[in-house]
């Protein structure tokens, strides 16, 4: 979908959509109109119960004398900021979608009280309009034309200065995440370890610094945890290594660490046929951790970082890793493997020591579809927040707030250890049934991060939607890639 960016003026055909502030309250364009309609604006939110609220929708006829198809009243509610704009350009754009015409008009009025500038207000309600364009119809061949979507255009009217300078940044972060979306929506007979892999190399176009660990590499470091998950598949396992320099040389990165299991069998532990074709998205860490490099190197972020995802296909055939079986990680910590299912920490394990081995990075923070424990436990309306690090908790949390990717902060503690400690290895990789789940999946991680800053997002319950939510269309959400954009951004950019 196309975005443009003009200075106010009623347009002669498609949709028009207007902010409302809170109270009813419109700026000088809507008052405009409202007046030259005879006062048709004010009525129709009074008889509709329309107070102007965040995210709340009327969606009107025409008024007299205005040659367009509807007029959508969207709210934006009190002393609105980004996330505000954010969700009402989604809710605008979720009104006509639909609705035969090809061009919505929509007009970010001169309200008092906002929470940020003007002009990017204007570019952060663009950028929610654009998330909320998002479709993956790439292998549908037969939907009819009424159910695809007829708006291609959004043309954004304020009178603000600043709005296209803001949206430079945002298109690039847009970009990013509908990679994650594209890569964590295909199949598992297009998306596995080697063309994701592929995937990666395509991101050096943006100046990004791409390497792959092949098995040979891998067995060399002595990633046998790694490997281990992977060997019971035809499609090979993949470390892909993505680094962005963008800060000042010899400073160390940050570094963010993606679980990448481009299918999920469970392997010979393997899990109930029901719903398991959505283990198409148990690489959703890997996506966040791809889709983001995108975003950074495409605005040019003034940091060094280093992604790595870890890729390994999980299947249950003559070769496939056992329950208990005992492997070396590259750390040199021997796992006892009870359950193959709980295969994505196995990866983590090799993919953190590594990272922080070879970058001596600032800190690690990893996503992972981990455990169905977490959506137990928080739905899918947070993901959970594990770490080591007060400092980076607590900035990890505040950039959740501010983009809506909210988290929420879990327990670690040695009281949990003695739950995973092996009777025949340093280490087990589950602890006791229907106890702590999540819990245990990130204390398990935290013996592989060598005292680095870190963090664990356990991202089971947020990395897809069964429903429209916001700015973010049914299918893959692309979580974690506007708020680690933003955690960047905010504290770690020179």
């Amino acid at each position: 979908m196309k975005i443009a960016f003009s200075a106010p003026d009623l347009p002669k055909s498609g949709h028009l959509a207007i902010t409302v502030a809170a109270d009813r309250s419109l700026g000088a364009f809507g008052a405009g109109l409202d007046k030259s309609s005879g006062g048709q604006i004010t009525r129709a939110m009074e008889q509709g119960r329309f107070t102007g609220k965040a995210e709340e929708v009327l969606t009107l006829v025409a008024p007299t004398g205005v040659e367009i198809g509807r007029l959508v009243l969207v709210g934006i509610g009190g002393a609105p900021g980004a996330l505000a704009a954010n969700n009402a350009g989604a809710a605008a754009l979720a009104a006509v979608q639909y609705a035969g015409e090809s061009e919505l008009t929509l007009v970010v009025d001169d309200h008092a009280g906002l929470a940020i500038e003007a002009g990017p207000f204007a570019a952060e309600v663009a950028f929610g309009a654009l998330l909320r364009s998002y479709r993956f119809d790439k292998y549908r061949t037969t939907l009819a034309d009424d159910k695809k979507p007829s708006v291609r255009k959004v043309v954004v009217q304020t009178a603000a200065k600043g709005a296209k300078k803001a949206w430079e940044k945002l298109e690039k972060i847009a970009d990013g995440i509908f990679l994650t979306r594209d890569v964590v929506s295909e199949p598992p007979n297009v998306i596995y370890p080697e063309t994701l892999a592929e995937r990666c190399v395509e991101l050096e176009k943006l100046g990004l610094e791409v390497e792959i660990l092949d098995e040979k590499k891998m067995k060399k470091l002595g990633m046998g945890a790694l490997l281990g998950v992977g060997q019971g598949s035809s499609q090979p396992p993949r470390l892909v290594v993505m680094k962005w320099n963008g800060g000042a040389k010899g400073d160390a990165p940050v570094a963010f660490v993606g679980k990448g299991i481009t299918f999920d069998t469970g392997g010979i532990s393997i899990k109930p046929a029901a719903g398991m074709d959505d283990m198409k998205w148990d690489m959703g860490g890997s996506g966040t951790v791809i889709g983001l490099m995108a975003a950074l190197a495409g605005r040019k972020a003034k940091a060094n970082v280093v992604g790595v995802v870890a890729l390994a296909e999980n299947m249950p055939d003559g070769n496939a890793q056992r329950p208990g079986d005992i492997v070396t990680t590259m750390s040199g910590q021997t796992i006892e493997v009870l359950n193959t299912d709980a295969e994505g920490r196995l990866v983590l394990a090799d993919a953190l020591w590594y990272t922080q081995d070879q970058f001596k990075p600032q800190f690690m923070v990893n996503l992972a579809t981990l455990t169905g424990a977490i959506i137990v436990s928080l739905g899918n309306e947070h993901a959970g927040l594990f770490s080591n690090n007060d400092d980076l908790a607590a900035k990890l949390t505040e950039s959740g707030l501010a983009t809506g990717e909210k988290l929420w902060r879990m327990p670690l503690s040695p009281a949990y250890d003695k739950d995973i400690d092996s009777d025949v290895a340093d280490v087990k990789n589950i602890g006791r049934p229907m106890n702590a789940g999540s819990i245990i999946g990130g204390q398990f991680l935290q013996r592989f991060v060598n005292g680095t800053p870190w963090a664990h997002l356990d991202i089971a319950g947020t990395a897809w939607s069964k429903e429209n939510k916001g700015m973010v269309p049914k299918g893959a959400t692309a979580f974690g890639v506007r708020l680690l954009d933003h955690l960047v951004a905010t504290h770690y950019e020179g």
